[in-house]
């Protein structure tokens, strides 16, 4: 809802005076990889086809519906940029929530707070076919403000522990001031703990040149084992790593908001970002 990554929003923004209504530009993203095929699909949809209330988000044909137990995703959506339809329900189960919210820059303008950070998911497409079942993670991201204008870029990283904690690293470069680091550990019962994170370890760059980082110990230290996402100015990978003592594999993302911001990214993100209404 009001996505950072929206060229329209950024559009309307530049041309109301920095002001435009985010419940105009909503989008249910859905990327999927796996021996089934690759899906990706990201279409932006105006306030006539948003609805909201207080269990139900629907954007388009698709919709995000919390029954007081479980989050189930209804998904109803055409890849790009080849059409293919996506179709198939997603179910959250949280087996505990989290009250956790930080701010990510100085003046708490973005904030993050994991909602559910140890969960249950169980996936049935019927577009392409494919079923699973495993560990998942739901949070929360908001700001009052553009996202360029506090940050230069980020990485994230999430992995679930041996016991089935889950630690979370944001390692944010801000456009003024020192790095801001948050390392949590999040039990399933929502509880959480700080951590020091460990030093920042540089991984081999993106295709796209985007240079990625992982925090992590000593020993075999961090690897990419495999990229998922590749793109002018965002990345998304799966790493291995040495967290708490632990050897981990995590979901690791890479921002660059320079990139982001730029007018060949801008008219480029429409082939990837379609809009509808």
């Amino acid at each position: 809802m009001g996505s950072v990554f929206s060229p329209y929003y950024a559009l309307a923004r530049g041309l109301n005076g920095g002001v435009a209504d985010p419940e105009n530009f909503c989008a249910i993203n859905v990327a999927l990889y796996g021996a089934q095929g690759r899906r990706w699909s990201m279409t932006e949809r105006g306030h006539k086809h948003v609805q909201r209330s207080q269990n139900r988000f629907t954007v388009g044909p698709s919709q995000l519906h919390w029954n007081g137990q479980q989050l189930v995703i209804y998904i109803d959506e055409v890849n790009v940029p080849i059409p293919m339809r996506v179709r198939g329900r997603v179910t959250v189960q949280p087996v505990g929530l989290s009250p956790f919210v930080t701010g990510l820059d100085a003046d708490a303008r973005h904030r993050w707070g994991p909602i559910a950070p140890c969960s249950r998911v169980t996936v049935e497409m019927q577009n392409p076919q494919s079923r699973w079942s495993g560990h998942a993670y739901l949070d929360s991201n908001e700001g009052d403000e553009p996202v360029d204008r506090a940050f230069k870029e980020w990485d994230w990283a999430r992995a679930e522990m041996a016991n089935g904690d889950t630690t979370v690293i944001y390692d944010v470069r801000p456009r003024h001031g020192p790095d801001r680091v948050v390392a949590q550990r999040f039990a399933p019962s929502g509880q959480t703990s700080a951590f020091t994170a460990p030093p920042r370890q540089t991984l081999a760059a993106s295709k796209w040149r985007i240079g990625r980082t992982m925090r992590s110990e000593g020993g075999a230290g961090a690897s990419v084992a495999q990229t998922l996402e590749d793109t002018p100015f965002y990345v998304r990978s799966v790493l291995r790593a040495d967290l708490l003592g632990e050897q981990v594999t995590a979901v690791h993302e890479t921002l660059s908001i320079p990139r982001l911001v730029s007018l060949p990214v801008r008219l480029m993100l429409p082939w990837r970002m379609p809009r509808r209404g």
